[in-house]
């Protein structure tokens, strides 16, 4: 039996979302027919739209569907900064902190070709935004930045972002924010109303829907340069035929993670933090990496370590011949030879991130999932650090 402990990267999905899918996939309709079919294919568009809007406190008009978190990224990051360039010539510069997901870190990397400054701002140790060096930038280049981009909650050592205090600082200057909320949403109470982030991305397959399908929310009225062009779907914004059953899978999905929020939360931290504990027990050198969990600064569901004298890789695949799955940090970078960047953003040396581990809890996730990680973890850590010295 594998216990699974990497949701992080996708989770199972959930078995109403896998049913309500499932009897839709054999009813033909293109949205954008006005045809029978089509209409009634639009409907379930629509309604998706308003469920996942209620479920982010959005409205129904800003939900723009995508194919996902790193196109709902790409998009933000491209169509904001080219929006405000062709606007005002002296917006060249891209904000974005030090941890983003490479979803948004080679966007903004890309633009540098197209004539972006590509700031990275620093954090501090434990991941959380610098965010007197962002107060340093506007006020040194409040004029010329375009777009500032700070992510909801880290997906690899689970910080949580100031993301309000980023948007009222960045706003003072005329300049949009967005924030990649793929980590946040079904972890953490996510009211965008409130927050008030001018384009937030989210995806399915990280709270129990399908792989495929996200959505980057934008604020009315805001101007974005679209990535794809072709038949001018979704406000001419995100063009291309839309996956019907996919957008139900998404909103039931983000449904059921909003509901049972609460309960999911205090489940999965009591998880972690079990975890934490007896990995101090066992093997008291490993190290915590990103908040301490008594400080409310964490996701609940991620616990993430470094073990010295150990290679990340040799720990993920003895985890794995005892029956754990789990990862060094991010799924997008796994097998890269080299070390976390978002370990080295927080001062941590590059010989002590090669030897991270992240597991990461979800709905499916038990007691006897911390049980197995902590039978197997010794015997994993001294054969991890025999191979690292031989």
């Amino acid at each position: 039996m594998t216990r699974y402990l990497d949701h992080a990267a996708t989770t199972p999905i959930h078995p109403q979302v896998a049913e309500a899918m499932a009897a839709r996939l054999g009813v033909v309709g293109n949205p954008s027919s006005v045809h029978a079919a089509g209409r009634e294919a639009r409907r379930v568009v629509e309604e998706s739209r308003e469920r996942l809007a209620a479920a982010v406190g959005a409205h129904p008009t800003e939900v723009v569907w995508t194919s996902g978190g790193t196109e709902a990224d790409n998009l933000a990051i491209k169509g904001l900064w080219w929006a405000r360039h062709a606007a005002d010539p002296r917006r060249t510069r891209v904000l974005v902190s030090a941890v983003e997901h490479h979803a948004v870190l080679d966007p903004a990397r890309w633009l540098a070709s197209q004539g972006a400054e590509v700031v990275e701002l620093p954090v501090h140790d434990d991941g959380r935004l610098d965010l007197a060096a962002l107060d340093a930038e506007l006020a040194a280049h409040g004029d010329r930045v375009a777009v500032v981009s700070v992510m909801w909650a880290n997906n690899e050592i689970g910080t949580i972002q100031p993301v309000a205090d980023v948007v009222a600082r960045a706003h003072a200057w005329g300049v949009p924010v967005h924030t990649d909320a793929v980590q946040a949403v079904g972890h953490l109470p996510v009211d965008l109303a409130a927050v008030r982030a001018d384009a937030v991305s989210l995806t399915a397959h990280k709270l129990g829907g399908p792989v495929g399908v996200g959505a980057l929310v934008v604020r009315r009225g805001l101007d974005l340069v679209p990535v794809l062009h072709g038949g001018g779907q979704e406000r001419s914004v995100r063009s291309g035929t839309l996956d019907v059953v996919g957008v139900a899978g998404f909103a039931l999905a983000a449904e059921l993670a909003v509901s049972d929020l609460p309960a999911q939360t205090a489940r999965l931290a009591g998880l972690r933090d079990a975890l934490l504990a007896g990995v101090r027990d066992l093997v008291p050198d490993a190290v915590l990496r990103g908040p301490d969990p008594a400080s409310g600064l964490r996701v609940p569901h991620n616990l993430h370590l470094t073990f010295p004298g150990c290679e990340g890789d040799s720990l993920i695949y003895l985890m794995d011949s005892h029956g754990v799955a789990c990862s060094t940090g991010s799924a997008c970078t796994a097998g890269v030879a080299q070390p976390s960047h978002v370990l080295l953003a927080c001062g941590v040396e590059e010989v002590d991130a090669r030897g991270a581990l992240r597991f990461s809890f979800g709905r499916t996730s038990t007691p006897g999932d911390v049980e197995a990680v902590l039978a197997a973890l010794p015997d994993v850590v001294t054969r991890a650090r025999a191979a690292g010295m031989a």
